[in-house]
Parts: structure tokens; sequence; C-alpha cells
């Protein structure tokens, strides 16, 4: 059974960094798909917020352009997302996606205070 599990959420102050991970397990390689991450804010839907192809292209929403990177590793069957400079509308659950079923994981948690 396939599993993506999210860590590294927390609170922060605005302007500061945080990364989050996204582990794989119960699959023996992650080359073939493509991953990211979406996250839902209170009251609003889930939206993409960068992914990554199987081939290493990224695509970024319009409002982390410039702040987000979304770097993975095959070996470790990781993917990751470093967002620097952080806003208070950046605050949701943030949630790990693998292409293939497609695959979800269960979401941690990030609060960017003012």
């Amino acid at each position: 059974q396939v599993q993506l599990v999210e860590s590294g959420g927390g609170l922060v102050q605005a302007g500061e960094s945080l990364r989050l991970s996204c582990a794989a397990s119960g699959i023996f390689r992650i080359n073939g798909m493509d991953m990211g991450w979406y996250r839902q804010a209170p009251g609003k839907q889930r939206e993409l917020v960068a992914t990554i192809t199987s081939g290493g292209i990224t695509k970024y929403a319009d409002s982390v352009k410039g702040r987000f990177t979304i770097p993975r590793d095959n070996v470790k069957k990781t993917v990751s997302l470093q967002m620097n400079s952080a806003k208070p509308e950046d605050t949701g659950v943030y949630y790990c996606w693998g292409s293939i079923n497609p695959y979800w994981g269960r979401g941690t948690q990030v609060t960017v205070s003012s």
C-alpha cells in the first residue's frame, strides 16, 4: 500500500522560511511519478502550490513563484517544499500528491503569523 507522509509543518512568522517534506513508502521507486504540493486554506478549495514532473520540470502557482521551490530526491523517495519569505496567505493544510492513481498524503498544517 502506497503512502505519502508529510512532515515539517508548523507556525512561523511572516518573512521566515519553512521546509516541508513528503516521504513515499510502499512503492519501489518514484522516478516515473510526477509529484507535488497542494494546499487548502480555511473555507477555500484545495489549490495547486507546486509540482515537479518525473523529468524534473517544475510548475508553481503565481502566488508562490520566486519564493517556493520543490526539490525531489528519487533515491530517498522524497519531495520537499522549501518555503521562503512566508506570508500569512500561505497559511493552510499542505498535501503531498503523487500522480499515479493519484496518491495523497494526509496533510500538514502551516500557519504564518503576521
